[in-house]
């Protein structure tokens, strides 16, 4: 965990009073109170995808609540998907998933040309 002189320090363009602002408005969580605030790596990685998001792709804070939201979303439904697999893997046998594998979905289009 590193303190948020050193995280300021670490990332470039990145002010205090943004940060705290970041941290008001539930963007970024680390650890502590206001004065020792104590950030994980996964919290330096939000501050940077934040930074990003806001100095290279030039998206106002007003829209970022939005954003973060559907790619913290994006990343859930990633998570499910991955632990989805992993199950699928552990309680079907691998001739049952070559089979699977072998037969695509099929989808409206190949049900309304039947």
């Amino acid at each position: 965990m590193i303190g948020i002189d050193i995280l300021i320090t670490r990332i470039s363009g990145l002010t205090q009073p943004d940060l705290e602002r970041w941290i008001d408005n539930d963007w970024v969580r680390p650890h502590g109170a206001s004065g020792a605030y104590q950030f994980q790596e996964i919290d330096v990685a939000r501050v940077q995808l934040i930074c990003e998001l806001r100095d290279e792709l030039c998206i106002d804070e007003e829209a970022l609540p939005v954003v973060l939201q559907l790619l913290d979303e994006l990343y859930a439904m990633r998570r499910q998907i991955h632990d989805l697999g992993d199950a699928l893997d552990r309680l079907i046998s691998r001739e049952f998933q070559r089979a699977l594998a072998q037969h695509p979905p099929q989808g409206k289009d190949d049900e309304n040309a039947s």
